[in-house]
Order: C-alpha cells, then sequence, then structure tokens
C-alpha cells in the first residue's frame, strides 16, 4: 500500500499536469513574461556567476529563454544530465552547445559539455509541477533534484505559476525545498514563512 503521502503526491501531480495541459500558449507566454522578469531582477541572480537553469518541456516554463538574457550578463549557466540511479550532474553550455533530446522530453547536454561542480554554483533554478509558500516542492516523481541538493549549499529558487502554488505540498523526509518561490505576482521566501510571515513580497528585489 503507498503511503498517504505518496499517494497525496500522485494526486496533486494529476491535477498539476492536468491544469497545464490546459494552459493556452498565449496564458503560458504571459505567465513566463512575468516569471522570468522576477527571475531575472533577483539580487542572487545577479551575485551568481554560475547558475544552473533547467530545460523546461511541457506546461513548464520555457526557461531556454532566459539563457540569452544570462548569458548578455557574463553569466556561466549550467543545465542538469541525467545520471544511471535517478543521478544528476551539472554540464556547463554555451550559446553554440549541442543539446541532446532525453527520453523524457527535456534537451540536455552531452558529455562534451564541460562538468561543474556544485560548489561552483552559486544559484539553482528547481523545476517541480507546484511549489507551497515555504519551498515546498511537487516534483515529477523520480528523485533527481532531491538526491542532488542534498549537500548543496547555495541558493535555490523555482518559477510557479501562481495557480500551482499550494497551501501546503505533503513532504516526506528526503524532500529538498528551495529558498525562493517566484510566481507571476510575488516573491515567498522560505525563511520568512517559517518565522510566521503571511503575505509573499510584492517586489522582486528580494529584499
Amino acid at each position: 500500500m503507498p503511503s498517504t503521502t505518496t499517494a497525496e503526491k500522485a494526486e496533486l501531480r494529476r491535477r498539476a499536469r492536468q491544469y497545464l495541459s490546459g494552459l493556452s500558449p498565449q496564458a503560458r507566454r504571459t505567465s513566463d513574461d512575468a516569471l522570468f522578469a522576477r527571475f531575472l531582477a533577483l539580487p542572487q541572480v545577479e551575485a551568481a556567476d554560475t547558475l544552473l537553469l533547467y530545460h523546461g518541456m511541457g506546461g513548464e516554463p520555457d526557461t531556454a529563454r532566459l539563457l540569452p538574457a544570462l548569458w548578455a550578463r557574463g553569466k556561466a549557466v549550467c543545465l542538469p544530465r541525467c545520471l544511471p540511479g535517478h543521478g544528476m550532474e551539472a554540464r556547463l553550455v554555451r550559446p553554440d552547445s549541442a543539446l541532446i533530446p532525453h527520453p523524457y522530453g527535456m534537451l540536455e547536454p552531452g558529455e562534451d559539455c564541460p562538468l561543474v561542480g556544485k560548489d561552483a554554483i552559486g544559484l539553482v533554478l528547481v523545476p517541480g509541477l507546484a511549489f507551497d509558500p515555504s519551498g515546498g516542492r511537487l516534483g515529477q516523481g523520480g528523485g533527481f533534484y532531491d538526491r542532488w541538493l542534498a549537500d548543496y549549499a547555495g541558493c535555490t529558487a523555482a518559477l510557479c505559476r501562481t495557480a500551482l502554488l499550494l497551501p501546503q505540498v505533503p513532504r516526506a523526509p528526503h524532500d529538498r525545498g528551495v529558498e525562493l518561490v517566484l510566481t507571476e505576482h510575488g516573491l515567498y521566501r522560505a525563511d520568512a514563512q517559517r518565522s510566521g510571515a503571511q503575505r509573499p513580497r510584492s517586489s522582486p528585489d528580494g529584499t
């Protein structure tokens, strides 16, 4: 029998995917524009020399649109590469890097892209189907990011469509949350929520 948490997550994933599949291209574009503007305005992004992004797929934000803006700022940008056993590594990508389709549907760097250690990465943009204001994350279920983030000490952020910001995401002991959750309308900080703050920050400046 699956645990209550596992069953709750499965139902929330079903609902989130259903919502995302129903978004029109225009609605997705409008949502992405607002999310990306908030992300690029973060002081944590400005402070990071090297960032780990992900290549959005399906109803996820089209994060490939962020790459040119970050490269133009002189940032080093990595993308994840999946490994056997649900592992993951970060590989440096450049404008001329050839990305390889993964069976799961996303594009990822090949072995010819330089490997980058976790301690060199200042910020990770973490994907997820849904989040909550305290940084709780509902992933796709593979555990790739939970494993990779277990010993990562830098800043973590997430882009969350407002409709998928849940009051609370069920968490198992191994689940890793994020520090910053950005929606189209505000910024939620995990530390502020834990200290009792109830409202999102309306400014994307992160101060």
